[in-house]
């Protein structure tokens, strides 16, 4: 049977967590016994830790890992590399924040041994204009960058065949900032196997959106300086 890791950055989501593990536990518990819930602290401020391993206390297959603060994008690129030490098959991520439904994860599953990668297909987001043109800016700028057109390269309901997954790290620094996002290029360039699947995208169920105009013009710089160093190692390979 496939080894499911599902992999749950977590950052200050005091007010989410708790009904985070309740809701994604159960994808794992019928994925089979070698199937783990891992969801990483990111060096919260608030009870996020503490609700975790509380849970943690009743709930065999969710493993909660602690580090400190480094951001969203090494953080998935920590909990990617342990799903594979460990020995997963398949590796979904998604976000801590509710915007995601997991009844949605069962078309993903259906169709994992068919494609190197599966995104959702985010149409009709709720989550706010601001989080819209952040994604048309990386898109633009991964045109620009790395020549190739991603609909939605960061999207945070992504299921990944572990194999393929493993020589794709390669290229990815320890880091780096929006690991989704190079993982979505890096597939694209390779031509690697790739299924976009609609899902649903609801508004944030907790915490505080922290996205403004100087930020996304501030992600988009930093992006199109990083992209252009990497275009050349991705593009020799």
């Amino acid at each position: 049977m496939d080894k499911l890791y599902i992999i749950i950055p977590a950052y200050n989501e005091e007010a989410t967590i708790e009904s985070i593990v309740d809701e994604w536990y159960p994808v794992v518990d019928k994925a089979g016994d070698g199937s783990r819930l891992v969801i990483i602290d990111d060096g919260s401020r608030d009870a996020t830790l503490e609700k975790l391993n509380k849970k943690a206390e009743s709930a065999p297959k969710l493993i909660v890992k602690h580090k400190e603060n480094s951001g969203h994008g090494p953080t998935i690129l920590f909990g990617y590399k342990y799903a594979i030490e460990e020995g997963a098959d398949y590796v979904f991520q998604t976000d801590s924040d509710g915007q995601t439904d997991p009844d949605e994860f069962k078309a993903f599953w259906k169709n994992r041994a068919d494609f190197d990668m599966l995104i959702g297909d985010r149409t009709g987001r709720q989550d706010g204009f601001s989080r819209i043109v952040v994604t048309r800016v990386l898109r633009l700028v991964i045109l620009l960058t790395f020549h190739v057109w991603v609909k939605d390269a960061n999207t945070p309901f992504r299921l990944m065949n572990c194999k393929t997954l493993k020589v794709k790290l390669k290229y990815i620094p320890d880091d780096y900032f929006l690991t989704n996002v190079l993982i979505s290029v890096i597939y694209a360039k390779h031509d690697n196997s790739v299924r976009y699947i609609p899902i649903t995208f609801k508004p944030r169920q907790g915490g505080v959106n922290s996205i403004n105009i100087k930020k996304i013009f501030n992600v988009g710089l930093k992006s199109l300086v990083e992209f252009v160093k990497l275009n050349r190692i991705i593009s020799r390979s």
